[in-house]
């Protein structure tokens, strides 16, 4: 097919779908390569080239036929490259805040967690040293009631009874420091 002349211009500006199929064949080569030179992505650049095209179809009663239709197809398309790396940018801009977010989220639950275990030890470290013994022999090591009793040769109710005594303060005084 010879130049798009204005001829054909003025036809698709009247809404001749065959005179928009041989403009676009005519210039669909070069503008696919065109596209591809700027994006460095054949997809995205077929694409591009769909939807300039579109834009053209639906604004083709605003073409100039007289105009250079060359340099305003290649501009469009320049330009909606452009477009194109300015919503990557800010899409890399706004992933890199979601990841800052999600960073600074997850320390605070790290520097939350680190001082709940510090009130937890503190509570602790404040209870009388038969609790203490009785409570890490009971969690840290898992020894029943019964292996306690017999290890510190008291009753097994006496070991029962200061369980819950030292988990209730040790509840009261965590309570208490987180609020």
């Amino acid at each position: 097919m010879a130049y798009p002349d204005e001829k054909t211009l003025l036809k698709v500006t009247q809404g001749d779908e065959a005179a928009f199929a041989e403009l676009y064949n005519y210039y669909k080569v070069p503008a696919l390569r065109f596209s591809i030179s700027l994006l460095k992505d054949e997809e995205e650049a077929e694409n591009m080239l769909q939807d300039v095209f579109v834009k053209i179809w639906l604004k083709k009663e605003q073409i100039k036929p007289d105009l250079n239709f060359n340099s305003y197809l290649f501009t469009c398309l320049r330009n909606m490259a452009f477009d194109h790396f300015k919503k990557m940018e800010k899409s890399e801009f706004l992933r890199k805040q979601y990841m800052e977010i999600m960073k600074a989220s997850v320390d605070d639950e790290k520097e939350e967690k680190e001082r709940r275990i510090f009130m937890v030890q503190t509570a602790v470290e404040s209870l009388s040293l038969k609790r203490k013994q009785i409570l890490r022999l009971n969690i840290e090591e898992g020894k029943s009631y019964q292996e306690i009793a017999e290890f510190l040769r008291i009753s097994k109710n006496t070991v029962k009874n200061q369980l819950v005594k030292a988990k209730q303060i040790l509840r009261e005084k965590v309570d208490f420091a987180a609020v």
